[in-house]
């Protein structure tokens, strides 16, 4: 009983707004920093980006899922890296299936000047959705929670075409890892407007994993955005590579519309144009639904005719 009531503790204490707020602010000013010169692949600054994920993990206790947490690529003349980290589930049937939680560290480095300034920080894009991975990294690795597997995968060469994810998906395939289900965040640092749904989803209608999350968030936190198929939107994010390499249910969630948020690939995507109450309420809310699809007994979540 003790010990029950001790990981409702660590666990309210880590479901704590005002801890969650202070880690993704601390997070993100330093990930969408000048130090880091806009995060293009191969660079020195995306260099010091990687060292602050790997400490990151370090420091919250997840583990690497390769011999180090570093799935290196070659581009060419340049080396890309993505991050990988694992905490493994509390079944001892279920820990052998893994859910992927992701989203892309790079950026494209240098932008437009703007009044002197032309490092495109990418704060929106995406080092909000690489530091909500991170918080749901750092949740489960101390929680303790899930039954089945989580990698933490941040990718870079995003901006490059997907080549990072796409490494990681073939070589996770080749491996014969069972990938249960793939979640991909992206640019997740602003709300939309007050009469829209808190997020939505790429890829809407290819299954049934909106509806599986919101029952577990026990609220409607995932709609579909209607110009997401017009855009391809499935087809220009890191799930991508996902669904291609194990044809399962593999999505991009994303609270940026496309009109709510000015700063897409521009200079002016800084730390301090992130909403951080908003991050602070979608990492909170998705806890609850992402745990609800990792302790079912069953894979729920399918592909549906509707591809």
């Amino acid at each position: 009983m003790m010990k029950y009531f001790f990981s409702l503790v660590v666990i309210a204490m880590l479901l704590s707004c005002s801890s969650i707020e202070k880690n993704v602010k601390n997070s993100m000013d330093y990930l969408a920093s000048d130090e880091l010169g806009g995060r293009a692949t191969g660079s020195e600054g995306i260099e010091k980006a990687a060292i602050f994920i790997e400490d990151y993990f370090k420091k919250n206790n997840i583990k690497p899922y390769f011999e180090s947490y570093r799935d290196s690529f070659n581009l060419n003349d340049l080396v890309g890296y993505n991050i990988v980290g694992v905490i493994e589930g509390n079944d001892p049937e279920l820990k052998n299936e893994y859910i992927i939680l992701g989203g892309h560290y790079d950026h494209i480095g240098q932008g437009k000047e703007v009044a002197g300034d032309t490092i495109a920080n990418g704060a929106n894009d995406d080092a909000s959705g690489t530091v909500a991975a991170m918080e749901f990294g750092r949740y489960f690795a101390r929680s303790k929670s899930n039954k089945r597997s989580v990698l933490i995968t941040l990718y870079s060469a995003e901006e490059m075409g997907l080549k990072g994810s796409e490494h990681l998906a073939k070589r996770l395939k080749a491996d014969g890892i069972d990938v249960y289900t793939m979640i991909n965040f992206e640019m997740i640092g602003v709300p939309r407007d007050t009469d829209q749904i808190m997020a939505y989803m790429s890829g809407y209608n290819r299954s049934n994993f909106a509806t599986t999350l919101n029952k577990y968030a026990n609220e409607k936190i995932l709609g579909l955005f209607p110009k997401a198929e017009q855009f391809k939107l499935f087809y220009r994010s890191d799930n991508y590579p996902f669904y291609e390499a194990f044809k399962i249910p593999a999505h991009a969630i994303s609270t940026f519309d496309f009109t709510n948020y000015d700063y897409y690939h521009h200079v002016d995507d800084e730390a301090d144009q992130m909403d951080y109450a908003h991050m602070t309420s979608f990492i909170t809310k998705m806890i609850p639904a992402l745990e609800g699809m990792m302790n079912s007994p069953i894979k729920e979540v399918v592909l549906t005719e509707d591809e």
